[in-house]
This record gives structure tokens, sequence and C-alpha cells, in this order.
């Protein structure tokens, strides 16, 4: 059995069903989506690991997936440090990151100092809109996660990939393979050159809507909003 996974077009036209015929709001989305994150980044990294997560957050949909994952993590009992070196004048990020500071969850300018304390590094830099050149500040941080020996998890999409054709042939991300990937609502073409933990959270997926994408919602257990599959797919 194949993993089924989304085109980057197929997974934008997804997420317009789900605001418009489903009803969600971007908020409702955004919310769930960092919640799965968090719970990904507790079950690979349980605080007995170490509590000190750094979030390498991005200015779209994808950096607010981390916002969200920080603040759920800070109520877990980590001690999560944000990176948000392009912060967006949209309200709803603007909230979230008021949220953070509002529990004193620091923000720091300098990723390389942050990531030598850290025990963790969450990847919400770009998602699956992601495209073309990837822009200052973050060569230099995606380079750093490449090369760092800390466990990296990411959000929906390894930072730089290529949502279709996975890592880059050359230059920056080329050799970056995160420990552990959560793909949101379902995985996207590049998942199908990740070797590392991969996880799936979209509990909130219609059964039309799957139909209509072609693509399996896996069968979640209990209060979990994640699983956890093989390459094939299937359910570890």
């Amino acid at each position: 059995m194949a993993l089924k996974t989304l085109s980057a077009k197929a997974a934008a036209a997804l997420d317009r069903d789900l605001m418009c015929t489903g009803a969600f709001s971007i908020d409702q989305l955004m919310e769930l989506a960092g919640l799965s994150v968090s719970q990904a980044v507790y079950r690979v990294h349980p605080i007995s690991k170490g509590k000190r997560i750094l979030v390498a957050v991005g200015p779209g949909n994808n950096g607010g997936d981390g916002l969200v994952a920080a603040r759920h993590l800070c109520h877990y009992g980590y001690q999560p440090t944000i990176y948000y070196p392009k912060r967006s004048n949209n309200e709803l990020y603007q909230r979230l990151a008021k949220q953070l500071e509002d529990l004193d969850i620091p923000f720091v300018d300098d990723f390389q100092t942050a990531l030598q304390s850290s025990d963790h590094v969450l990847d919400a830099v770009f998602g699956f809109s992601f495209s073309g050149e990837v822009r200052e500040p973050f060569p230099a941080v995606i380079q750093a996660m490449s090369e760092t020996k800390i466990p990296v998890t990411s959000v929906d999409a390894p930072s730089s990939w290529d949502i279709e054709e996975g890592p880059p042939k050359s230059g920056i991300g080329s050799n970056f393979h995160p420990d552990v990937l959560i793909s949101l609502t379902a995985p996207k073409h590049l998942a199908k050159h990740f070797r590392g933990r991969h996880f799936i959270g979209g509990r909130f997926v219609t059964p039309a809507i799957a139909e209509k994408y072609d693509f399996d919602v896996p069968a979640y257990e209990g209060v979990d909003q994640i699983v956890e599959v093989g390459p094939d797919g299937s359910r570890l």
C-alpha cells in the first residue's frame, strides 16, 4: 500500500474547502494544527529528555502553527523559546505572539546562540506554500538545523524542501533531514522522500473531504490528535 499524498495545489484547495464548505475559521484550523504539533513533540521528546524547546517561526501559517504549539508545550511543562525574526502585521499572528508573551515565553534574536542551550528544535519556518529562494535570515537557520545533533521536528514540511520533489539537489536545505515530520491534514508529496518518524495530525477532516482529495484519514485513538505512520501510510 502506497502512502497517499497531496500536491501543494491540492493542499491549498483543501484548506479553502475546510474554511468554505467545512465552516472552519483560520483560527480554528491553526489551533488544531498547533495542538497536533505539540502532541507530536510530546510523543517523540518527553520532558524527561529535556524541557528546552527552540521554536523557529516563519512569517506565514506554518509559523502560526508553531506559535500555537509553543503555547501548548508551555502548558505541558516545557520551556519554549521563540525565534521569530519576521513578525507579521496580521492581527491573528500578533494575538498568538501576545499569548506567548503573557506566559513569559522568551523571544530571541540569535538562533545560533539559542540552539546551543536547547534540547529539541521545532521547525515552523516554511510550510506547503513555500516555493522559490530561501530568503534572509533563514538560510543560516536551515543550515544550523541541518548540522545540529539536537533532534528537529518539522511542521508539515522540512523548511526549504520542494513540496513536490523533497530536499533540494544542492544548496540550502540539501542536507536538511529532520528527525520527525508532522503532516497536517494529510501528507504532502514530499513525505515520500522523508525517512524519519512521521506523524499525521488532522482529526478534523471529514470523510467527504478525504474522499474528494483521495487520501486516508487514519484511525486516531482516544484523545490523540496525531497518528504515527510508516512509509506506506500504515499506522505504527
